[in-house]
């Protein structure tokens, strides 16, 4: 289902002919609520970078919103995974920053909304590699989704869901499309949550029992 098929839904189930700035609401806000109800494989984004020798601190990419994984890659272009820490654990261990203690960084910490810490401070330029989970461009930006394509299910009953709250509908209306909603989300988080998640070199994963 593409966004000009999901507009043309929307407005059929119903029975309005709603202004496109809010039906575009409508669907964004349905997309935030699933994609923060699962972690799908599309959810996920690749980049790397390099931590620069005396700098502590590592940019963050401005779609960031959790952290899968943090590499370092070092001279050997063996892939060295950091340790997730709290801020003040990276600050306590690694206090001096004198250059003798500089070395190849082993945790990390979320410093701020723009910033990483690493410890120890990197003695070097390490490339690094993060994996990370971002919202993915909305259907109404992009026309076609991996949600649209795969599971328009979950986005339509959800954009129902937020359209007909708007409308102040029904309530037994409302309860049908949510025990819809409900019910594609199930079968989604099956997906996402336990076909899609393997064994874990370290834990974070979310997984699910698939039945």
């Amino acid at each position: 289902m593409n966004y000009s098929e999901l507009v043309a839904e929307i407005q059929s189930y119903t029975e309005n002919q709603f202004q496109t700035v809010d039906i575009n609401t409508f669907i964004q806000q349905a997309e935030q609520r699933i994609y923060n109800s699962v972690q799908l494989p599309a959810l996920r984004k690749n980049v790397t970078g390099t931590m620069t020798s005396g700098n502590k601190y590592l940019a963050m990419p401005t779609d960031w919103l959790a952290t899968f994984s943090l590499a370092v890659i070092n001279a050997s272009n063996e892939y060295l995974y950091l340790l997730n820490k709290d801020v003040n654990f990276i600050r306590q261990s690694f206090p001096d920053t004198d250059s003798d203690f500089y070395g190849v960084p082993e945790y990390y910490a979320v410093f701020d909304n723009s910033a990483f810490i690493v410890g120890p401070t990197p003695n070097s330029n390490y490339a690094v590699e993060l994996h990370y989970f971002y919202y993915p461009t909305s259907i109404v930006t992009a026309s076609t989704t991996w949600l649209g394509n795969n599971f328009s299910s979950a986005l339509l009953y959800g954009s129902l869901l937020e359209a007909y709250t708007y409308m102040k509908g029904e309530a037994d209306v409302m309860n049908t499309y949510k025990a819809r909603y409900d019910e594609a989300m199930i079968l989604l988080k099956q997906l996402s949550d336990g076909k899609d998640r393997q064994d874990a070199y370290r834990s974070g994963q979310v997984r699910y029992p698939v039945k």
